[in-house]
């Protein structure tokens, strides 16, 4: 076994790292310059390398082989020039292929390896820095410019934006100290030019944070047109706003635009954003043009009269016959007419633009009172105030309406007037009856030919229950103005609370003449047809009702109704079921459809509309009994007995409920029958019992009242101390129409025009 093994010789262990350092020196590169040879072959042509021959020794005849065990031989070149590392007649030649190694020819001389160089010692210490030079100053500088920059950052997003604009100046002067330092020191293209930006930028954006939109523009300027700054057109998106701020639409579009155009196509956000600035720079536009379309509108001249020019200035007899026949005259005549109509325009083109010209309608009918009260038609400035207070009621804000009202009572009577017809329409919506009879009486004595005053004075004594009185009021607003709708309707519902159905209806028909399409006053006459026992008739106005408005459920369950009463089931339940279809919760329909079914025989579907019922009214067990009832009909004994169960339990006490149980119990046969039957009886007496209670009470009461009252010596009969419930107008603000829905609602038509 042992006959394979061949043991390594002992005698070659001197030195496991020998021969590394051997290399022909025909590769030494450090000893050509002493090669005279060489030398020669660089100057001149002689030693260009021949083509090799066979007469010059190949590499591989002079070559050694080497073997495993360290025995070396120098290799030839081609030329016949030693190889580095090779030892020839004694000398070494430096091996330059491992010199950054370490291995030197000084390894060969007896000194030690030292390839990380640690024999050297330490490193001489680091030279001290020179504070006083320039490029040391010129870091220190550059670095306080960096830090004033984040402090005038740092004190706008505090809030402090005097601060941080003192910040932003005091880095822009040093940077332009830090500028004449450097090209002193360097040349120009070593100046840091993203400092500089960043400088004047912060600068350019506090200026426009303090307002100072002069210096800003300046600012942003001064880096826009430095060609040096890569992309600062960009910043002509800022310029746009601040020009925007300033009013100047017309350049902020044109900055917005040139942004635009140097933005490219890749940044879609960024783009995005530009053209909506440029769209809402062209609101911006509009509104600008509508105010001094309605300032131009103000200027122009009436080219009339004064009214002082028709008051006589003497008793003369014969200037005071001329004043009475140009008063009235056509040029008269002409002059109102074109006041009223530039008052109209005036009206009309302040409502229009004042929600739209400012931030908030407030504020843009409170420019359109500051130019009109500038003007000739300083007395529009109070009719706006008060579209100011109606567009507040539109809103709902009643306290910001009443506030505003309010202001108006200590004006002109016609001012006050119209406040108080508005102050006391508010407060009859909100059921402050005292307060609204107070502000009515306030505008009937400050204009008693105000229909609307009188209207809504007319409404409050209406909440009091004095009809006739109401009338009055009512028929006073017509005398005025035979075109106020508001009266006419009401002092129909007076009439038929009066039970003066004629003239009721002859007021219906006549509102009706006027308001061909309205809803409530079909209504009122079909229900006043309906009163007179006209049936024919209401239900002819109803379908003219349906006509206009034919989702409205309550009058469709009101012609289902009219056409139950006169026997025809099939059209009552047509315009029933179209009722609930539109209206799923009106009980009354609910419970006819339901019982309709129960007639016609089909039970089973009569239960989803009691189901329903019930769902509406969860206390009630009559819904629930009538659901047990539909199934019991049906046949379905157990699902009926199943829900008998379930109302016991819900209602434990309920008679009817255990009467049931006790019936369909024994018809089944089940032994729960006892159960019921003792609960029931037990009820049955306990009822018994409190009934006698209840008539013993009663007959002690009044026997005792009897001899009260034969004491006093009448026998008057007993009296309601209560008197009439009155129920007051209602508005129309309801999805269904009410019989006594009353017109006052009608905002735009009670205000004054």
């Amino acid at each position: 076994m042992m006959q394979n093994v061949h043991l390594a010789p002992e005698t070659d262990e001197d030195d496991l790292y020998s021969g590394y350092n051997d290399y022909n020196p025909t590769y030494d590169t450090e000893e050509l310059e002493n090669d005279t040879a060489f030398q020669q072959a660089v100057r001149t042509s002689h030693g260009r390398r021949p083509p090799i021959t066979a007469k010059i020794p190949s590499t591989a005849v002079t070559r050694p082989i080497a073997t495993g065990y360290g025995s070396k031989t120098s290799l030839a070149s081609s030329m016949g020039r030693p190889m580095t590392g090779a030892i020839q007649d004694g000398i070494t030649r430096p091996m330059t292929a491992v010199r950054a190694a370490g291995f030197t020819k000084a390894a060969l001389r007896g000194s030690a390896f030292d390839p990380l160089g640690q024999s050297r010692g330490p490193a001489p210490p680091l030279e001290a820095k020179n504070e006083d030079s320039p490029e040391e100053k010129i870091r220190q500088l550059e670095k306080k410019v960096n830090e004033l920059v984040e402090e005038s950052c740092i004190a706008n997003s505090c809030g402090d934006l005097k601060l941080a604009l003192e910040k932003a100046k005091d880095a822009g002067r040093k940077e332009r100290v830090l500028v004449r330092q450097r090209e002193q020191v360097t040349t120009p293209e070593n100046i840091n030019l993203d400092l500089t930006y960043s400088v004047l930028f912060n600068l350019a954006s506090q200026y426009s944070a303090n307002e100072m939109y002069a210096e800003a523009l300046n600012t942003y300027q001064v880096i826009v047109k430095n060609k040096m700054f890569i992309n600062a057109g960009r910043l002509k998106v800022n310029m746009g706003n601040i020009y925007l701020k300033q009013r100047n639409y017309s350049k902020a579009i044109k900055f917005y635009r040139m942004a635009l155009d140097q933005i490219p196509s890749v940044h879609k956000e960024m783009r995005i954003k530009i053209m909506q600035n440029i769209g809402v720079t062209f609101i911006k536009t509009d509104r600008d043009k509508m105010k001094k379309a309605f300032q131009k509108l103000i200027a122009v001249p009436l080219e009339i009269d004064e009214d002082d020019k028709y008051i006589s200035p003497s008793d003369d007899p014969h200037t005071n016959l001329v004043i009475e026949a140009i008063k009235n005259d056509h040029l008269r005549q002409m002059e109102r007419e074109r006041k009223a109509m530039a008052e109209k325009y005036i009206m009309t083109a302040a409502k229009l633009i004042a929600p739209v010209i400012e931030t908030s309608f407030a504020v843009g009918y409170d420019w359109c009172v500051e130019v009109v009260k500038a003007s000739q038609y300083v007395e529009l400035a109070n009719d706006l105030e008060i579209n100011k207070a109606i567009t507040y009621l539109r809103q709902k804000d009643f306290n910001q309406a009443v506030e505003t009202l309010k202001m108006f009572e200590k004006k002109d009577s016609r001012v006050k007037s119209a406040a108080a017809t508005n102050l006391s329409f508010l407060y009859y919506l909100e059921n402050e009856f005292a307060q609204a009879s107070s502000y009515a009486d306030l505008a009937v004595n400050s204009d008693r030919y105000n229909p609307s005053a009188l209207t809504n004075k007319g409404n409050t004594v209406f909440a009091s229950g004095d009809y006739e009185k109401a009338a009055e009021f009512y028929k006073e607003a017509l005398r005025n103005d035979s075109s106020c709708t508001e009266a006419l309707y009401n002092i129909g519902l007076t009439y038929k609370r009066l039970n003066r159905l004629d003239e009721a209806l002859d007021c219906f028909l006549k509102l009706h003449a006027i308001l061909r399409n309205s809803a409530q006053v079909l209504y009122q006459i079909a229900n006043v047809y309906e009163l007179m026992e006209d049936p024919n008739q209401a239900i002819e106005w109803l379908m003219q009702l349906i006509s206009i408005v034919p989702t409205d459920s309550r009058a469709l369950s009101k012609l289902g109704e009219l056409y139950d009463s006169e026997g025809d089931k099939s059209q009552a339940f047509q315009y029933y079921y179209e009722s609930y279809r539109y209206f799923p919760s009106n009980i009354e329909v609910i419970e006819w459809l339901g019982a309709y079914y129960i007639d016609t025989q089909f039970c089973e579907k009569a239960i989803q509309y009691f189901e329903r019922a019930s769902l509406i009214q969860p206390t009630q067990v009559k819904w629930q009994l009538m659901v047990a009832s539909c199934f019991r009909r049906s046949g379905n004994y157990q699902k009926a007995l199943d829900t008998y169960k379930e109302i016991h339990r819900k209602f434990p006490e309920n008679v009817e409920c255990l009467r049931f149980l006790v019936r369909l119990c024994t018809d089944i046969g089940l032994k729960e029958v006892q159960e019921y039957a003792t609960k029931l009886k037990r009820l049955e007496k306990m009822k018994e019992i409190r009934e006698q209670r209840i008539k013993s009470g009663r007959d002690s009461s009044g026997g005792s009242r009897s001899r009260r009252e034969g004491s006093a010596g009448s026998d008057a009969s007993y009296v309601d101390p209560l008197g009439p419930q009155i129920e007051r107008p209602k508005t129309a603000a309801k999805k269904r129409i009410d019989e006594d829905d009353f017109a006052d609602e009608e905002l735009d038509d009670l205000l004054p025009e």
